[in-house]
């Protein structure tokens, strides 16, 4: 029972497609979408912190103005 050189070399170049095409079959899957940068919170909290500098100055100008009268 002799193995013919063709069925040896269609053997082996299967054996070679095989081994390049299953460990990139295997190959890992993208990470999941990064978290957004801003979501929202951050822009209110900076808005509040801008509207209470402003009262804050407006509270000090009305009172530096009523203490200027007397």
């Amino acid at each position: 029972m002799a193995v013919s050189k063709v069925s040896v070399g269609v053997v082996a170049v299967a054996a070679l497609f095989l081994a390049i095409v299953l460990p990139a079959a295997q190959a890992q899957s993208f990470s999941p979408a990064p978290s957004p940068t801003s979501d929202g919170t951050s822009v209110d909290q900076g808005i509040a912190y801008v509207l209470m500098l402003v009262a804050l100055v407006l509270t000090y100008l009305i009172h530096a103005a009523d203490f200027c009268h007397f």
